[in-house]
């Protein structure tokens, strides 16, 4: 992966560029103490992942973060802990808090590693990560019974537990094979694979009842018709 860090002190960034020499899927490209020549070295060279201090002259690091149109990985360092709330809304890899040790900064460049493969795989991966709390939570699509949305919130129902992340439901399909979930309802999606019994109005999975509405119905018959071809 192809990094840079931001970070107005020095010292700070002496500490990623030495923590970074000891992680080889790791490129730190650049360092930068001046966040507006970091913004012109994005224009010019993309990169994967950004090490980006919060609390910096003239723009904050979640300022910074915003005003990027095109969005790498990100894992906040900070002496502070009052944005961590902010930063996991921004969908942040993590949150590191100085100062940080090198076990705790590699946890950060590998959470930011399997994203960046499941982004960047030919292959379907055959797992979604999911944003619950402050944590990037990896769950298999075979785990997978149905979820169920409210509001900005979805529900991902696994046997026996429910993860709940904040998302949209169409978040949620962007990163969902269309050929195993399908919409059958405005606050629902099944996989079908666990599907045990159609019925007019509902379906049954592991005594779940899940209804079917008529704005969705079409999607039902479609997706399973092609599977019993």
């Amino acid at each position: 992966m192809k990094a840079i860090a931001i970070d107005d002190e020095p010292i700070a960034l002496d500490v990623v560029r030495n923590h970074s020499a000891k992680v080889p899927f790791l490129n730190l490209a650049e360092t930068f103490t001046d966040a507006f020549e970091a913004l012109d070295y994005l224009h010019k060279q993309p990169v994967d992942l950004i090490f980006l201090d919060i609390k910096m002259p003239d723009i904050s690091g979640i300022e910074f973060l915003n005003s990027l149109s095109k969005k790498p990985l990100v894992i906040f360092t900070t002496a502070y802990s009052d944005h961590a709330v902010t930063s996991f809304e921004l969908d942040a890899v993590d949150y590191l808090l100085k100062p940080f040790s090198l076990p705790r900064f590699l946890k950060g460049c590998n959470k930011a590693h399997e994203l960046f493969k499941s982004r960047n795989s030919t292959e379907a991966p055959g797992y979604i990560f999911v944003k619950t709390g402050f944590e990037q939570l990896r769950i298999l699509f075979n785990d997978i019974l149905f979820i169920e949305a409210s509001g900005n919130y979805v529900s991902f129902v696994l046997e026996g537990k429910r993860i709940l992340s904040r998302a949209t439901f169409s978040e949620t399909l962007e990163y969902l094979p269309a050929d195993r979930f399908v919409r059958v309802h405005r606050s629902f999606m099944v996989n079908i694979t666990k599907v045990e019994k159609i019925e007019r109005h509902q379906i049954t999975i592991k005594e779940n009842k899940i209804p079917v509405s008529e704005a969705f119905s079409s999607n039902m018959s479609s997706v399973f018709w092609n599977k019993r071809r």
